[in-house]
């Protein structure tokens, strides 16, 4: 028997004793500093973000994930913690930019060179490192999504912004894979969400952040947070170009939407994390649906390149509903991978 494995695609759900889950869902995903959503008293955040980590640590080894994140305990955002960290960027002047949703945003404003002057998750690594003896993985935002969600005062071209994110995006995984992490993914959501930009200079950025690197390198582009963007498509705008890349591997969402799975046959030799939670509700599927969600790739890629999760973050789900899909996971992908497929 061929195993599945199984991870998270980066975070999971925070408790309500860390940060205002109801004004979190009642807004769009910040992309400056939102200071307010934390409960926590400002002089023990940190350490309460440190318990937060631990917890969502042992939920996923008790829930038996083979791929153990940090969970994104200490973000508001999956972007907002990386990209305001930056050199460059008026984070306390924001400007204005379009989500994927079509709403104006507050974004950090580039003012000058985008550089990145010191590590900025590289705690978050070391942490999940001392707390966890399993395979690991970090996540960081795409230097092109990031230059979706800030306005440029400084370069006058977008293409150049992207490159400039594309450098401290570089320099983060590159310190992030010394900390000894297994695996780190570059969180590219806007890839479909602005497939033309993408591809005129994106995927190009994503390149640049990425090529050469000696390590494990995963992408991710999906359909945005289901809490927040309702209506799904039922296919990508913009994957099958990710098969020149050198990441290793693709993750994806199918559950929610439905996605038509012949897609995955453009992308040979990449492994899909394939997302197979819905996440537009706090319903746990039974392992039966999971383990038929993942069945639905074995006749475009085969079941070695494959590791299950959910479709995107866990963000905005109950920490019971959270925790109930990963152990649905698990038992669905053990399932899956038994050879008459279970």
């Amino acid at each position: 028997m061929q195993p599945i494995p199984t991870s998270l695609v980066g975070s999971y759900a925070q408790p309500d004793w860390l940060i205002d889950r109801e004004k979190l869902r009642g807004r769009f995903p910040p992309r400056v500093r939102a200071r307010e959503l934390w409960r926590v008293d400002p002089r023990y955040v940190e350490e309460a973000q440190d318990d937060a980590t631990r917890l969502a640590i042992l939920d996923q080894e008790r829930a038996g994930l083979d791929v153990i994140t940090d969970g994104e305990m200490r973000r508001e955002s999956y972007s907002n913690r990386f990209a305001t960290a930056l050199d460059g960027v008026d984070v306390d002047n924001p400007g204005t930019a379009l989500d994927r949703s079509g709403h104006p945003n507050p974004v950090p404003r580039v003012v000058g060179p985008v550089s990145r002057r010191q590590p900025v998750q590289v705690r978050d690594a070391e942490f999940l490192l001392a707390h966890t003896s399993g395979t690991t993985k970090m996540t960081v935002p795409g230097p092109f999504t990031m230059s979706q969600q800030a306005q440029d005062d400084h370069y006058g071209a977008p293409d150049k912004v992207a490159m400039a994110y594309a450098a401290a995006v570089r320099e983060e995984i590159l310190d992030l894979l010394r900390t000894g992490i297994d695996v780190v993914q570059v969180d590219e959501p806007y890839m479909q969400a602005r497939p033309e930009a993408a591809r005129e200079y994106g995927l190009d950025a994503l390149k640049a952040a990425t090529d050469g690197i000696d390590g494990t390198l995963a992408v991710h582009v999906c359909f945005g947070y289901a809490a927040i963007i309702h209506d799904r498509p039922s296919g990508y705008s913009f994957l099958p170009e990710l098969a020149s890349t050198e990441c290793d591997a693709v993750s994806i969402e199918t559950a929610q939407s439905g996605l038509a799975l012949d897609v995955l046959e453009s992308l040979p030799g990449k492994t899909i994390i394939l997302g197979v939670l819905d996440l537009s509700t706090d319903e746990v599927e039974t392992p039966d649906t999971v383990a038929e969600r993942i069945r639905r790739a074995f006749p475009h890629a085969d079941r070695s390149r494959i590791v299950a999760a959910p479709d995107c973050g866990m963000k905005y789900l109950s920490r019971a509903s959270a925790y109930g899909k990963l152990e649905a996971l698990v038992a669905g992908a053990r399932m899956a991978a038994q050879p008459d497929g279970g």
